[in-house]
């Protein structure tokens, strides 16, 4: 694990500028840094040492010195691929999980994407050709931004990193805010910096005087009918204690994050690690670390424990939004701040439970289609102009959600996990000078792909490729990183994505439970409270912290602002704190969102 950075020529005042592009990063790899510089290409990386401690640097060089290679990740099938590439004649030098990379570009080319089993972001050079080859894994676990400067490449796995090479511009991009506001973290392949880019997950990047992406794998469902609930049970089991066995490959020890989740207490049940790492919040509503502690205590291993105070919460968003570089308004991100530094404390890897919900079904809304059947005997124009008329109306009564989602069809109701602001509502809250991009706009190609599968399987489709990489692994990655900790997610495996892929939608979502065949599955080595658990998250107690004063008025102040009054009706930003204030309605939210674009872009902007 590390970071990575490059670009395609020699600036003049080069030192400099890859030890301060390094440095930006140098929390990603406290251990090692090297680099490799000429006249054409500068490739430089940090280490954070996991596999082969003493010979495993970067970069790497084939056996000629012709391919050079700067790697972010690691590669879990690495001693099977050694024994091929060994066998058709290539020479190691190393025992890293790296050179495996650099010898399979030789013998695959640009294939060699489709024969690695793991987390990756990686570029390879071409002396000869001058041709940069740069890849993402297919899940984007790991990160990698790019932009162009006079026809010139520079990379990285952080984007303020990028901010360092001489020509890169700190602009801000509009083209992003409106579908912020509606995922709670910005989906385009733009970041909100202009011209700066992310490689999105399963691509990869060709540069020489011009640059070509190309999309390599895409997450194809292929439902298997036929299959037998015993049959997917075996083959879901076998499959993820085979992925839990390559994920522990390390040469350092590793622990565990621990939940009272299903997800993490899988894990931790399966994978013989001996330290859990577990954070709460005062609120018992919001504080898991009982059943953590519990669990613990059934497996007999070590459990570590923090609460986190309303204080530290509040104090963490700063260094939060300084880690991620783009706003991302998911309040998990900050207990998950906590628990990473707490575990970095003890340990070097982690594991983690990120991808169970999004391969097997674990959100309670993907129950959503279940639940809205008994509406579809009503004619659908019906229930349309229902909908249309409710959205309209201020008036609050159980039932009316139900009814406005029973008038709409999934691809209008659903972009993914989060919908922050709905398209009435973007057009109330963003001021008429700004672009107003509805986020459908995005999914529905994604939903093109999927046009014939069942609701269920589309949601989970769209949370793929967009939630999980987005949110998810953002916040994972980022966060972990800032805290010189290797998070490994064992269910983000491409085998164990395989199984995924051809269960029956009923072994994955049904009346009875979510992620139905990893339940009856995880009951074999779990409590049963731990099994059937409903899926809770990060839950963070922010509907009763916005209404105290400490955190109202401050809040109240930033929606008011000279950066408030500049993008935003600020009338209706009033609107909602005071609604939530008052006790009328919950937009916490809605609110929170606002809040953390606000406070990062008066750190970046104003």
């Amino acid at each position: 694990m590390c970071g990575i950075i490059g670009y395609t020529n020699n600036v003049s005042n080069n030192q400099s500028v890859i030890e301060n592009m390094l440095q930006k990063i140098s929390h990603r790899g406290p251990d090692d840094q090297g680099y490799y510089q000429d006249s054409k290409i500068t490739l430089g990386m940090r280490r954070l040492s996991i596999i082969d401690l003493d010979s495993g640097n970067q970069p790497l060089f084939n056996e000629d010195k012709s391919l050079i290679l700067v790697f972010n990740g690691e590669i879990y099938n690495y001693q099977v691929l050694r024994a091929k590439l060994i066998s058709l004649g290539h020479t190691f030098t190393t025992n890293s999980d790296s050179e495996v990379i650099i010898h399979g570009y030789e013998e695959y080319g640009n294939d060699i994407v489709n024969h690695l089993r793991g987390m990756f972001a990686f570029a390879i050079y071409n002396i000869h050709t001058k041709a940069l080859f740069i890849a993402r894994d297919i899940f984007g676990i790991k990160p990698l931004f790019y932009t162009i400067v006079k026809n010139e490449l520079v990379f990285a796995s952080e984007i303020k990193a990028l901010f360092e090479y001489p020509g890169v511009e700190k602009k801000f991009n509009e083209q992003c805010l409106s579908s912020y506001l509606a995922f709670q973290y910005n989906p385009l392949t733009e970041t909100f910096y202009r011209g700066i880019f992310q490689l999105l997950p399963a691509h990869y990047l060709e540069f020489t005087d011009n640059l070509k992406l190309t999309h390599y794998f895409k997450f194809n469902y292929n439902l298997d009918d036929n299959l037998k609930e015993t049959d997917a049970l075996n083959m879901l089991e076998s499959t993820l204690k085979d992925s839990i066995s390559h994920h522990r490959l390390a040469d350092v020890e590793m622990g565990s994050f621990l939940s009272g989740g299903i997800d993490s207490s899988y894990l931790a049940a399966n994978s013989q690690v001996k330290k859990t790492f577990s954070v709460g919040f005062e609120d018992h509503r919001c504080n898991e670390l009982p059943l953590a502690r519990e669990l613990s205590q059934y497996l007999d291993i070590e459990n570590y424990q923090k609460v986190i105070t309303k204080d530290e919460f509040w104090h963490t968003i700063p260094t939060i939004l300084n880690i991620l570089d783009e706003p991302v308004a998911d309040p998990s991100i900050i207990p998950l701040y906590h628990l990473t530094k707490l575990a970095s404390q003890h340990v070097k890897v982690v594991l983690s439970g990120e991808g169970a919900d999004e391969l097997f079904g674990g959100y309670n809304i993907y129950q959503t289609p279940l639940t809205l059947a008994p509406t579809k005997i009503i004619p659908f124009f019906l229930r349309k102009g229902l909908k249309n008329i409710l959205i309209k109306t201020n008036y609050e009564f159980k039932g009316k959600q139900y009814l406005i989602r029973a008038g709409q069809k999934i691809e209008e109701r659903f972009i993914g996990n989060a919908f922050i602001f709905q398209n009435h509502e973007l057009k109330k809250l963003i001021k008429p000078q700004w672009p107003i991009y509805p986020p459908q706009v995005l999914t529905n190609a994604y939903y093109r792909d999927v046009a014939r599968k069942d609701d269920i399987t589309k949601m989970q489709y769209i949370d793929l490729n967009f939630w999980l990489r987005g949110d998810i692994l953002r916040k994972a990655d980022h966060i972990s990183m800032a805290n010189s900790l290797e998070v490994r997610v064992p269910y983000l495996d491409k085998e164990v994505w395989a199984i995924s892929s051809i269960l029956p939608t009923n072994l994955r979502v049904n009346k009875k439970a979510t992620k139905y065949i990893f339940r009856k599955m995880a009951a074999k080595s779990l409590p049963l409270q731990n099994s059937e658990r409903k899926k809770l998250g990060f839950p963070v107690p922010l509907n009763e912290w916005i209404k105290e004063e400490q955190y109202y008025q401050p809040i109240k102040e930033l929606f008011n602002s000279k950066s408030a009054q500049k993008y935003f009706n600020c009338d209706y930003l009033n609107y909602l704190l005071d609604e939530h204030y008052q006790g009328i309605h919950n937009n916490a939210r809605k609110i929170w969102t606002v809040y953390i674009f606000l406070t990062w872009y008066n750190r970046n902007f104003d």
